[in-house]
């Protein structure tokens, strides 16, 4: 019955359109009609006895329920202890007064939930079967953490590695010295991270930065999923009742200002191919307020998310100048800040950057067609409808209107104050917002180009840092008399003399290769004149093996085969020829000393290898012993322009030979450890061994 009512309705409708003299004009789209005001799910929210207020979310369509613990904490500054909250965050689940890490990881992988921690609270999921086991498990976590010192020493370790792996990651430098140059040292924002301040955490710090913090007063309990109030009431009293209120003091600090006028920073980055440009500096809009509704709207048009932004469509679409353009206009209760940018070729550095004032400023000038602000105003109505398909969002609702003291109808009536929005208001907006004379400009690249962003800067000079900001040291010239052969002459003495590695007609090297913590067994194996092999392990089986057989080479990776292309074929030979230094011409390179620099504070040589296609290696040798420290290659423009930076430590003697025992190579955000056990000189090898499969 009711498919023959709708089918009837269908077809009278259609012919009493058919009937009407009235013509519908389709070269006009229809006016769009009064944005909806929605009926957003309901949460429901209490306090406890402790001051911890607890927010639930009904949602019965699967039976999951998810739990999290957010704290109210000013941002914190940690002086020479930077990271230390980060890591009281992450070693929180590291063990408790009960429980170790390795018991607390199997018991809530047991019942198949998950668990994670930070410096501003807990998060977790489990079956609603299963709510009372993994609370027990959270609960104990959350309020008996014991910050085994075992564990500490991990984390340290790690922490220090991910630092190593930036100091070659452009994004990561760019991220350093723009929060540096925004916020400034003395603001928590500002601070950073390293090898020292890393070193001083101890164990007190953490213990006293959550005894101090971790206080029910301050904290929200969020649970959503298949669960009813009154059960998520129950479950709060029961696990959290009894964690103690305590007062916690407010932390301010002074606004970050503008600059005066433009300054340029330049972070060189030895051999890049690629500069990472970010105009930005501090703005203050607080959440929740219209501002931040109109700093969304603006920044979606200049450079949010999609080809569709000015900075894509110029930068990219235009000028071919990088993948992708994106900006960021973020509102914070404490600073916010505004940042536009790229990753460019370097010749085109000084064009992009004139191209993002340029866009920047036009925003300050021209009124946005109402073509582009209905454009983005559907995009922001559709992402905010399908962000409501998650009962999650409601809860960040809820937690946002608590949290900022929004009026208990913010996000029912969002879509009305967003499309009242207007050109004229965002015109008027951003020159309030968009300072492109105001602004640190930030650039890491090749310090080869860093005189042509002067005319950037008020001043008309660049200013060349460190990431850390601390000013930027050139190499020093080398003595005269000094050149590529003294320096590699003095290198292959250092590693036993020409005669000696001459005599090599063969090795073999064994040890361990680490890769995002995952130890490897690795052998090499070369053979005069042309034949190399490298195989990596896990346990009894091969994961990949790299064959070199005169001018041919294969990759093998679980089983699949790839002829090695010539670049790596030339790099595979360079490497194993102990001589290669003595005829670079023979591979067609040339060698240039560049001046004086320090590795791990020891004084080196620096030369430049420049290969047949133009890329370019960095070796860094000992003035004191003549060993080589360190080399920095870099891939050519095509495939990206990787930076790989390779260190050399703790030579060991063999038959009267050196080698480097450790090797550790960064790639991208990656870091490899190649650790040698074993090197066996002019072994017997079997030609069979280098077989292309």
């Amino acid at each position: 019955m009711k498919k023959y009512i709708s089918l009837f309705t269908a077809a009278a409708i259609l012919m009493l359109a058919a009937c009407s003299p009235k013509k519908l004009d389709r070269s006009h789209a229809p006016a769009a009609g009064p944005a909806p005001k929605l009926q957003i799910g309901q949460y429901q929210l209490v306090q406890l006895d402790n001051g911890m207020k607890l927010i639930v979310v009904e949602n019965h369509k699967l039976p999951r329920v998810t739990y999290s613990i957010g704290l109210d904490i000013d941002p914190i500054l940690e002086g020479q202890k930077a990271g230390y909250v980060q890591m009281a965050g992450d070693l929180l689940s590291a063990g408790t007064t009960s429980k170790s890490k390795a018991q607390i990881d199997e018991a809530v992988d047991y019942i198949g939930a998950s668990m994670s921690t930070s410096a501003n609270g807990m998060y977790g999921d489990c079956l609603k079967k299963h709510t009372d086991e993994f609370l027990s498990i959270f609960s104990d976590v959350l309020l008996h953490p014991s910050y085994p010192q075992d564990e500490i020493e991990k984390n340290r370790k790690q922490s220090l590695s991910a630092l190593t792996s930036e100091k070659t990651d452009p994004d990561a430098l760019s991220n350093k010295i723009g929060g540096l140059m925004k916020y400034g040292v003395s603001h928590p924002y500002g601070e950073i991270k390293t090898e020292e301040s890393i070193n001083n955490i101890n164990r007190d710090d953490l213990v006293g930065f959550y005894n101090t913090y971790f206080k029910p007063n301050i904290a929200y309990l969020v649970v959503v999923g298949d669960i009813t109030f009154d059960e998520a009431k129950a479950q709060a009293d029961k696990y959290f009742g009894g964690w103690k209120k305590g007062d916690v003091k407010p932390l301010t600090y002074a606004k970050p200002t503008l600059p005066a006028s433009n300054r340029v920073i330049f972070v060189p980055l030895a051999g890049a191919v690629q500069s990472s440009i970010d105009v930005t500096y501090p703005l203050d809009i607080q959440p929740g307020t219209p501002e931040a509704l109109k700093a969304r709207v603006l920044n979606n048009i200049l450079g949010g998310s999609g080809f569709q932004t000015r900075l894509n469509q110029n930068l990219r679409e235009d000028k071919a100048y990088t993948y992708g353009a994106y900006s960021q206009i973020v509102d914070d209760e404490v600073i916010g800040y505004f940042s536009a940018g790229a990753s460019v070729r370097n010749a085109v550095t000084d064009s992009a950057v004139t191209e993002i004032l340029y866009e920047m400023k036009k925003l300050t000038t021209d009124l946005v067609p109402d073509s582009t602000l209905k454009t983005i105003k559907n995009i922001m109505t559709g992402n905010f409808a399908r962000s409501l398909e998650r009962p999650q969002t409601i809860a960040n609702f809820a937690l946002n209107i608590e949290k900022y003291k929004l009026p208990k109808d913010y996000y029912e009536t969002y879509l009305q104050r967003l499309n009242a929005v207007t050109a004229e208001e965002i015109r008027e907006f951003a020159k309030k917002v968009i300072k492109p004379e105001n602004a640190y400009i930030t650039i890491v690249g090749n310090k080869e180009i860093a005189s042509n962003l002067d005319k950037f800067a008020a001043g008309g000079k660049t200013e060349l840092m460190n990431a850390d900001g601390t000013p930027f040291s050139d190499m020093k010239p080398v003595p005269a008399g000094v050149t590529t052969e003294s320096v590699f002459k003095k290198f292959i003495d250092a590693r036993g003399g020409e005669k000696n590695l001459a005599s090599i007609k063969s090795f073999e090297q064994s040890g361990t290769m680490t890769m995002s913590g995952m130890p490897l067994s690795m052998t090499v194996k070369m053979k005069s004149p042309d034949k190399f092999k490298m195989s990596l392990s896990m346990g009894p089986q091969e994961l990949m093996k790299q064959v070199v057989n005169g001018k041919s080479g294969l990759n093998i990776q679980m089983g699949q085969k790839s002829p090695m292309d010539a670049s790596t074929l030339a790099d595979v030979q360079l490497e194993s020829d102990q001589l290669a230094v003595m005829h670079l011409d023979q591979y067609g390179m040339k060698a240039t000393i560049k001046g004086i620099d320090m590795v791990n504070k020891e004084e080196c040589y620096v030369v430049e290898l420049t290969k047949p296609d133009g890329t370019t290696n960095t070796e860094y040798y000992s003035i004191n012993t003549g060993l080589k420290l360190k080399s920095i290659s870099v891939g050519n423009e095509a495939d990206g322009g990787m930076l790989v930076e390779s260190v050399y430590e703790d030579y060991k003697d063999f038959n009267g030979i050196k080698f480097p025992m450790k090797m550790t190579q960064i790639v991208g955000a990656e870091q490899i450890v190649i650790t040698l056990t074993d090197v066996k000189i002019n072994a017997s090898i079997d030609d069979k061994e280098f077989t292309l499969e």
